[in-house]
């Protein structure tokens, strides 16, 4: 069964506006949302990264039934693995049930800023997979030490304890990362609809657990005006996927950008009012084999966009949940 969620951009909007996109969403009808964790938007037009895990206090406190996840964070290098312990554990206890961990190998934009050296991929990937470990021990509640490759953790002990600790999807746009995801991980997430990579994070352990994927769009009544809109605030969508997460500053991506035209935008992202057309973008997701598809609606027509999904989107997935639940009955 497909579910439909919204992507809550902390690189598009402030704190406070975050937190009431997140109200509105549940009421909506959406049935999760995932929510960046950036120390820098790609771009200045973008304007915007505050720190999530306050923003997620706010969202618990705001929302009664919306599943969150984090999609996703970076828990190797400008976070220690026990301090995601330690956020997430208390997240989960703030909304039980409702909080999912998505966690991946980052982006050099956001994690040069400690001043370590940014590692290869297949670092990062290892690197990724030994703080999942971490994570995991700490959410025990025992006192835990570790001494790894990579990481160290001296008599840590977790006094907020998640029970049952949150699910930890895991990050992957390749075969490596898509392997480890099967492996280790209890969900998967990624931001295009590569088939290939649910094929093999399915043959490797994670066949039946859920597969999350972001969907681009721009929703404005005019379809001109959402093409032009889509490539001011969001071109990077539209570079290759492995250029972004080495790039060190959001000067380095706008210089990048201004090589980026409407037309491949435009491929990438879903703009203008037609139903048909947001409809058919979507069924590649799912098509793809993706199961969790949250919408990033580009620029600030957010309640635009919140009244044309609740409208003419949404209900078409409502009938079809209700038509399974009917039937598991």
């Amino acid at each position: 069964m497909v579910e439909l969620g919204y992507s809550l951009s902390c690189e598009e909007h402030p704190a406070n506006d975050l937190v009431h996109y997140a109200h509105r969403a549940e009421q909506a009808g959406f049935r999760y949302a995932s929510i960046s964790d950036h120390f820098h938007a790609w771009i200045g037009q973008q304007g915007n990264s505050p720190f999530v895990w306050a923003v997620l206090g706010g969202i618990a406190q705001a929302t009664d039934q919306l599943e969150l996840i984090t999609g996703v964070t970076c828990p190797i290098i400008r976070y220690h693995p026990a301090i995601i312990a330690q956020a997430a554990a208390t997240i989960a206890t703030m909304m039980p049930g409702r909080f999912s961990l998505g966690l991946g190998t980052g982006e050099n934009l956001n994690e040069h800023i400690t001043g370590q050296r940014w590692p290869t991929q297949s670092e990062r990937l290892a690197m990724l997979e030994e703080a999942i470990t971490i994570i995991r021990a700490l959410w025990h509640g025992e006192n835990y030490s570790y001494r790894g490759e990579f990481f160290t953790v001296e008599n840590a002990r977790l006094f907020v304890i998640p029970n049952p600790p949150p699910p930890i999807v895991f990050g992957a746009a390749g075969p490596r990362a898509a392997e480890a995801a099967g492996r280790i991980g209890d969900g998967l997430i990624n931001y295009a609809p590569d088939a290939s990579v649910v094929e093999r994070y399915q043959a490797t352990g994670g066949d039946g657990k859920p597969r999350y994927v972001q969907v681009n769009v721009c929703y404005d009544e005019d379809e001109a005006t959402a093409r032009k809109l889509a490539l001011k605030i969001c071109p990077n969508v539209a570079l290759p996927a492995q250029i972004a997460p080495n790039i060190a500053t959001p000067a380095q991506f706008e210089q990048l950008v201004g090589m980026v035209t409407e037309d491949q935008v435009a491929e990438v992202i879903c703009c203008g009012p037609d139903p048909k057309q947001h409809l058919a973008h979507i069924q590649k997701f799912i098509d793809a084999g993706y199961d969790h598809l949250h919408i990033y609606q580009v620029g600030s027509n957010q309640e635009g966009f919140f009244q044309f999904y609740e409208q003419q989107i949404l209900p078409q997935f409502q009938s079809a949940r209700a038509v399974n639940q009917a039937a598991a009955v």
